[in-house]
This record gives C-alpha cells, structure tokens and sequence, in this order.
C-alpha cells in the first residue's frame, strides 16, 4: 500500500491519539491537540475562501506563537506552500524576498506593520495582507475573520503528491544572497521520522520553542513534537530569566539552542531560583560547540543530556547529532565532552561524508580536513528558481554543504569552519572556530568572533572580537597568552578588539560573521590578500 508521505500526517495523528492533551501552550493560551487542528483546519478554509490555490505560497512574518504553529500545517491543508519569514531582516531584504517568491498571502504580526506598509509601498499588490493581532491595512484582513469559515475536512491523502513542495525557507545569507530552499511534503514527513527514530521521546515529553519557528524548519520540531503528542511551550523572545521561568512552570524536558543561548542560561545571575530538575534533554547546533560550552550547561542543568548536533536549511536541518554508540567508548572525561561536543553521525535515513575537492573521502584520521557532503530522505529538492545553485550545491546526487571537518575511524565528523571562513594565512590554514573556542574557554569572556583581515606579508591573518563578562577586565596580550596555551602559534590572533555591546547576531543568534570581517577589508579591491 502506498500512503502519500506529507507533514499533514503529524498533525492528523495528534488530533486522533491526543484530542484532549494541551498540545501547545503560548502565553496565557493554551491548546488541545484536538482544538489545534481544528484551528489548523479553519485556517485552510480561509485560506482557499481567499483565493488561495495549489502550490501558491503563503508567508508568515511573526515570532514564535500559536498561529505561526499553525501555518505549519494549515497552509499544507490547503495545499499551498508555507514559508516563514526571518523577522529580523531589513524591509529592504523581506522586499526582495517577497519579491522572488511572489507569495499569495502575507500573514503577519501587529508588531511587523511598519514593514508590511513598505512591501505595499514597493507595488507587492499581488499579495494579500492578514493581520494576526492588530488591525488591518487597508485592503487587508484579519487572521480571525480568514478563520471564521467551517473548518477544512480532512484531505485525501491519497490524493496528494507527496514531491510537491511543502515549504520555502529563506536561507540568512550570511554568507552571501538568501536562497529559497524547497522542501517536500516527502522530505518532511521522512525527516519527522528520522527525529523520533534517532532521538529519546515519549509523550510526556515538554518541548521548549527556543529556536525561531521561522529558521530552518524550526529544525523540525514543530513536526516531530506534534507527532509525537509533546506539549509545545512558544517562546517568543528568548530571554534568559524567561527560560528558566518556563522550565520551571510548565516542567520542560527538552529545548534546543545556539551557543549564544547557551552562553546567555550560563550567565543568567538568575537561574538558582528556578527549579529545572524537570529538564533532561538539550541540543545544540547552529554553530559549532566546544567542551568548555557542554560542561558549562551540565553545570547549569544537572543530570540533564547535553549534546551538540549537526544541519542546515538544506537537510530539513538535521543531519546528526553527538549521541552516544555502543561501540565507542571514552578514554577520559575531556574525550567525553569533546565528543559531546562534535557534530555526531547521522541521523536514520541520512548519510554523511568527509570529501575533497574531486568528491574522495579524505582519511578518518582527524586531522585532513575537508568538506561535510550529504544525501538522504531530509536533503532539498534544490534552491527555488535558481537551477544553477542548485547544480552547484548538489553533485553526483550528494550535497556539498560547505561545512569543513575532519573525522575519525568511528566516522564521527567534528566541524572545523565553514569553507568560506577558513583564514589562509601564510599558506597555512587557520579554522576561525578552532582560535574561537581557544579564546571562549577562558572565563572572562562572553562572546567572541575570529575572521581575516588584511597584511601586507602574510596576505590574511586571524583577529578576535571579544565581549568580556561584566566586571572583567582583560588585556590583548592576556588573552593571546592564554589561547597559546590551547592552540598553536601561527594560529594565534594578531590582534584583539574589544567591544563593549554584544556582537551583531542573526535571527536565530548566530554572529554575523560576514558584516564583521567587511570591517576590517574597507576600501579593499579584494577580500584575500597577495
């Protein structure tokens, strides 16, 4: 028998075992399972009253809440496209992504008005504006009279064609233009499966919305959590004291997070007056972790699994994860962390390899470096309306990701450094995270950056931009000093700014590397040296 596979099937399965169950929590609301498709249904319906027809792309501008959850499903119900938008980005950027895709709806939070009133004004007339909580501009509508209508039966599923595209995710082109990644209702749902089949789960399980719902398919949560009959605490801003809070009140077991986030529950002066013994399970990803970062948050969080994994906008995003394997054991507590550290193996349905430039595996031997290649059941169809990227990014059916790592006999892969962010210096190479973590293990420092900047001999060299912890002081040749005693000389930076306000970050916490390192080559012809 074969059964379409499409994200609709998470849903239908949490309404039909868990119609009862508070399903999602956001704020003072709070949802059955039951009462969340429902909503999901009404959302189709007015979806198709409003013209809205197959394949047609329906855009969501909002922070973490319940209607943005629904779009997850909603949108796919009524046979469009959901696509999510990074709130943080210029009007200028959300103009010119509108303006790619040429979505059919608009949907968007009070809040981003101003930004929706200068799509109007740049003549995206073609696009129907719905105000979730405020009221609407002229000629638009709101979101509780689009969901007024009887809600949508149940499709047949049947009937749907499981390689459609399901939704378009904006990469956050931080290193260079956003590109649309197309997702499939096959890839999703095979991605859902991949999480509840290579992750620890029941449906006790509490899910803290950490990460914006908008990145990378909310790293495939709000589908897996939904067929798994999880309960789904919304978060719209991360804030520290707010998290701990949230653990505490409504006895989260799980929650995902970016080395920033992490950073920031470290040095939260609040956190001993919250109970977060309910907590067992963190994962983090979006940039690589360190040691020093795992031990921190297994201080934080006693007894709680901290483990580091491993994505992108392009896999659905997960690809693995630094779970634990029978047959492979730890010869000292630093070994330990360090692999908690690393990017893992893959995920079920997923397979992953370390490949030079002529696609050859390099040695399993942790120290050649090259670049992470990728195919499986969660890799995109291709980058939408862009057929040369997508020849570009995909070769002989595996997926260059332009991740650099090395790995180890066990294949378990350790990221080194975007491709783009390798410093060459002297003819040497230099991983900016590798100088990163050096610099980050030492206890004075919050936050810091490494990217090339120009010199007249070695053509590129490595420099820092540190944020110290509040009340610490520290000097330049300190912290060389001390990243001396991790890494080796030439990989040393030459120097060290530092910056009182926290670095320039992404939507989902990531530093913008790219606007950083621009600093340092103003005015120059080139971005390498020599």
């Amino acid at each position: 028998m074969h059964v379409p596979l499409t994200p609709i099937r998470c849903l239908l399965r949490a309404r039909d075992l868990y119609p009862h169950k508070t399903g999602v929590v956001d704020g003072e609301e709070r949802y059955t399972y039951g009462e969340f498709a429902d909503r999901c249904h009404r959302m189709a319906a007015g979806l198709i009253a409003a013209g809205v027809q197959k394949g047609d792309r329906v855009a969501l501008l909002s922070f973490n809440n319940h209607v943005l959850l629904e779009g997850y499903f909603g949108i796919p119900l009524a046979g469009a496209v959901v696509m999510p938008i990074n709130v943080r980005l210029h009007p200028a950027e959300i103009a010119a992504i509108i303006a790619h895709a040429t979505p059919k709806v608009l949907i968007y939070e009070e809040e981003f008005a101003p930004q929706v009133q200068h799509l109007r004004e740049a003549g995206l007339s073609t696009c129907a504006f719905v105000s979730i909580d405020g009221p609407p501009l002229p000629g638009g509508m709101a979101l509780k009279d689009l969901t007024m209508a009887a809600p949508l039966p149940d499709p047949d599923l049947l009937s749907i064609d499981e390689n459609d595209m399901a939704e378009l995710f904006y990469t956050s082109g931080s290193t260079g233009n956003p590109k649309g990644v197309t997702l499939s209702h096959r890839t999703l749902y095979l991605h859902a499966l991949s999480l509840a089949g290579s992750l620890e789960h029941d449906d006790h399980r509490v899910a803290l919305h950490t990460i914006p719902l908008f990145h990378a398919n909310g790293w495939g949560f709000p589908h897996f959590a939904t067929m798994c009959g999880m309960r789904q605490v919304m978060v719209r801003r991360f804030e520290p004291a707010s998290i701990f809070r949230l653990i505490q009140s409504e006895k989260a077991t799980g929650m995902i997070l970016v080395p920033t986030m992490a950073n920031a529950l470290i040095a939260c002066p609040d956190r001993g007056r919250f109970d977060v013994s309910s907590l067992s399970h963190i994962l983090i990803g979006g940039a690589a972790s360190s040691p020093e970062l795992i031990a921190g948050l297994e201080a934080v969080f006693p007894g709680c699994s901290v483990l580091a994994g491993y994505g992108l906008t392009e896999t659905s995003p997960v690809v693995g994860n630094a779970r634990p394997k029978s047959t492979f054991t730890f010869a000292s507590e630093a070994e330990r962390l360090s692999h908690s550290a690393s990017a893992g193996w893959p995920f079920l349905g997923v397979e992953a390899r370390v490949v030079d430039t002529t696609m050859q595996d390099v040695p399993r031997d942790m120290k050649t470096v090259g670049e992470v290649a990728v195919r499986g059941d969660n890799v995109m169809d291709g980058y939408y309306r862009e057929p040369g990227l997508t020849r570009d990014a995909i070769q002989g059916g595996w997926l260059r990701t332009g991740d650099m790592a090395v790995w180890d006999e066990e294949r378990c892969l350790h990221i080194v450094d975007r491709r783009k962010d390798i410093i060459i210096s002297g003819g040497e190479n230099i991983a900016s995270i590798e100088v990163e973590h050096a610099i980050l293990a030492h206890p004075a420092v919050a936050e810091c950056v490494v990217v090339a900047a120009p010199h007249e001999r070695w053509g590129e060299v490595p420099v820092a931009v540190v944020v110290l912890k509040e009340g610490c002081v520290e000097t330049e040749e300190s912290l060389i000093a001390f990243a001396a005693s991790r890494i080796a000389r030439f990989k040393l930076p030459h120097a060290i700014k530092f910056e009182t306000s926290p670095l320039p970050k992404s939507g989902t916490g990531k530093v913008m590397k790219r606007a950083i390192r621009e600093a340092f080559w103003a005015g120059k012809d080139k971005r390498v040296q020599g």
